[in-house]
């Protein structure tokens, strides 16, 4: 059994962005990643102050779907109180206005394309999502569910979010992360870079305004993208402050969070950026770049150094068991407490064998092998389990635990140290090689479906 392990919380923890959002935005249209901007008439949706009860007209049409004038002003709002609560700076309006448009048109052109090619996410695997994350956040779904509802949030809206998201996540992984192949060269190739560098590696916290090019773009569309770049770049020499910029003019996923990328390794970067880089110290950006993707500028806002990941270093394995017993409607964590600690008492007392009572209590795939986890390596279990099972010694059974999962008992069997194989440090090179193929793909895929959707913009008086 290894559902207690980190890597089963991705998708959970994906969804909780979604909470979040949902959250802020009460009952906007559902938030998903964007990509290319467009740019719409002026006067394309009504002033702030306009009543409430203003008729809903038809703004833009994305294929044979329409996104309406009152989506708009819902999303732009929505979007406009998240970046207040999270001091990010808010460009003009209608910059601002502009954004959130193709954020909605990238969103249902790639909606889309998941229902044409048959994704569907029924009632039962939406139930477990949401009961995923409101186990995450140690509430109860009907807890969650007053929550939300006491900050504007409809439980229906949240509902139908998460299972876009859901989809869009599908949608991404059979157009973009299923097809990414990495080959033995690659990583050979990688490896020996690591070698190379591991005198001098470093880390970097970037952030990215991207112009981007139209797919089959002509000279003079390719022309007019670089003179917008260069505006952009003539603005921050100036003194412009790069977030505000980023929100206002970049057509990157990342705008409207000043485009902050994060930190990455060099290593992990196309060479195009890294080579540019390089050559940077915290603050500086770097020229105008131009990738297959568009123009970009990059800033390093903060750079630091990384520990020598060269060489194979040993860890420590823990060969651990368990008795999870899942809080339910017919099991309250009151209950699974006590009843831990009875069988606690039994297994001091030499009343009973850990295994017999795993295989009898424990709610948990490992059951059938008496609670067996295995070998773990560290980073395997979530880190409430990790903390408590690292202070125990071979032969020592834990006091009541508590994780995201429910409750627990712990006994450790044995440990070792174990030198990470080849086989083992390959796998993680072969992780970082898709990870960097994985966002150049993502960007690429996501200007696809925009440049291939058909869209038109209505005039408001029409």
């Amino acid at each position: 059994m290894r559902n207690i392990r980190m890597h089963q919380l991705k998708i959970a923890a994906a969804l909780l962005c979604a909470l979040t959002a949902g959250q802020v935005a009460a009952q906007a249209t559902p938030a998903k990643p964007a990509a290319a901007a467009a740019k719409p008439s002026s006067g394309f949706l009504p002033p702030a102050s306009a009543s409430a009860n203003v008729i809903d007209s038809i703004a833009v049409v994305v294929n044979d779907e329409v996104i309406t004038r009152n989506e708009i002003t819902a999303r732009v709002r929505a979007v406009e109180g998240a970046m207040k609560s999270q001091n990010a700076p808010v460009p003009e309006a209608a910059d601002l206005q502009r954004q959130v448009i193709e954020r909605m048109i990238v969103e249902r052109a790639q909606m889309q394309l998941a229902k044409e090619m048959g994704v569907r996410v029924d009632d039962t695997m939406l139930d477990r999502a949401i009961g995923r994350i409101a186990e995450q956040q140690k509430l109860s779904v009907q807890e969650m569910r007053n929550q939300m509802e006491k900050s504007g949030t409809t439980f229906a809206a949240f509902r139908e979010e998460i299972r876009s998201e859901i989809m869009m996540q599908r949608l991404r992984e059979h157009e973009v992360d299923n097809k990414i192949q990495i080959s033995d060269a690659e990583v050979d190739t990688y490896l020996a870079a690591e070698k190379a560098a591991a005198a001098d590696k470093v880390e970097m916290n970037l952030a990215q305004i991207m112009v981007r090019i139209p797919e089959n773009a002509s000279p003079e569309q390719i022309a007019a993208r670089r003179a917008r770049a260069d505006d952009v770049m003539r603005q921050l020499r100036t003194g412009g402050d790069f977030a505000k910029i980023a929100a206002t003019y970049s057509d990157s996923s990342d705008a409207l969070k000043g485009g902050e990328i994060g930190w990455r390794a060099l290593d992990r970067l196309p060479p195009l950026f890294s080579d540019a880089l390089g050559k940077l110290k915290p603050g500086q950006v770097t020229p105008v770049l131009k990738s297959t993707t568009g123009f970009h500028i990059l800033k390093m806002v903060d750079k630091r150094n990384l520990a020598d990941a060269s060489a194979p270093a040993a860890v420590q394995q823990t060969r651990a068991r368990h008795i999870l017993l899942k809080v339910s409607p017919t099991m309250t964590a009151a209950d699974a407490k006590r009843k831990l600690t009875e069988l606690k008492e039994r297994l001091d007392n030499k009343a009973a064998k850990f295994e017999e009572l795993a295989r009898l209590f424990s709610n948990d795939g490992s059951a059938s092998k008496g609670g067996d986890l295995g070998w773990l390596y560290p980073g395997d279990t979530v880190p409430e389990f990790e903390t408590v099972m690292a202070t125990l010694k071979p032969g020592e059974l834990s006091d009541v635990v508590e994780t995201p999962y429910g409750f627990h008992l712990i006994e450790v069997m044995e440990r070792k140290s174990d030198d990470q194989n080849k086989e083992r440090v390959r796998m993680a090179a072969r992780q970082v090689i898709r990870d960097r193929k994985l966002e150049e793909a993502t960007e690429d895929w996501a200007r696809q479906v925009r440049d291939r959707a058909y869209v038109e913009f209505r005039d408001e008086n029409k």
